[in-house]
């Protein structure tokens, strides 16, 4: 892991959650983004719904951006928490 301290890793993500999610676990696993892939890796989708978490963050319908919260879930090995404030954090699970 590249960024954060000792077994955590914290960015900003720009575009959509989902996205950021996979880009995040490939960073602090050293591989390209589209290398995680299974066998090696498990899909994101076999654990959350990636149009439902885009949308979950996305602004509503007006066009007025949602109020606070944050979605936490394991993928690949890591503790994945997205935060309202466009935040993506992984953490290595002590188990």
């Amino acid at each position: 892991m590249t960024a954060g301290d000792g077994d955590r890793i914290d960015i900003a993500y720009r575009d959509v959650p989902s996205q950021a999610v996979v880009e995040a676990v490939a960073e602090a696993e050293g591989v390209p983004p589209e290398q995680l892939q299974p066998p090696t890796y498990e899909p994101l989708h076999s654990v959350i719904d990636p149009e439902a978490l885009d949308t979950l963050f996305a602004p509503r319908a007006d066009d007025v951006a949602r109020a606070g919260g944050e979605v936490s879930f394991r993928f690949c090995g890591y503790d994945v928490t997205i935060g309202r404030d466009e935040s993506v954090t992984l953490e290595k699970p002590d188990d």
